[in-house]
């Protein structure tokens, strides 16, 4: 299936780009979330007639999340979690957790704009944690974990 991309998107391509993506891909996420349409003749013509309209909504996007990212730059939370002998931890800390604590550190984040590649933590320490904020910004923050 054939889609013009409405966005950036990281592994697929730039705006206004003509992908070939697998149909589930395009029928269940990309194109009910807005993200994509399908790359007919007519749909063709009308993306050219809305891609300066796009370019600067995407612009203002990285504008936002540009300040969003400056306010995160020297943010460190710590949160408290029950742990065992040796720093392991009764349980862990998700991407809810890290958000949640960051938010009540006067920044807004969702859950979903957490990195963690590793999955949750499970130790007592400190980690530097990426936030995705757009598609083309990362910004660190550091998480410290102790024990309660």
């Amino acid at each position: 299936m054939e889609v013009i991309l409405l966005e950036k998107m990281a592994n697929l391509g730039d705006l206004g780009e003509k992908v070939a993506v697998k149909a589930g891909y395009g029928r269940n996420f990309l194109i009910p979330k807005g993200k994509a349409i399908p790359a007919t003749a007519a749909n063709v013509a009308s993306f050219e007639e809305r891609r300066a309209e796009l370019e600067k909504k995407a612009s203002a996007s990285l504008i936002a999340a540009q300040a969003r990212a400056d306010r995160l730059v020297d943010v460190s939370v710590t949160i408290a979690h029950q742990a065992g002998e040796g720093g392991k931890l009764f349980g862990s800390v998700s991407t809810t957790d890290i958000a949640n604590a960051v938010t009540n550190a006067g920044i807004e984040i969702t859950r979903k704009e957490v990195r963690l590649p590793d999955g949750s933590l499970r130790m007592t320490g400190e980690y530097d944690i990426d936030i995705q904020l757009h598609s083309l910004l990362t910004q660190k923050i550091k998480v410290i974990v102790e024990a309660e």
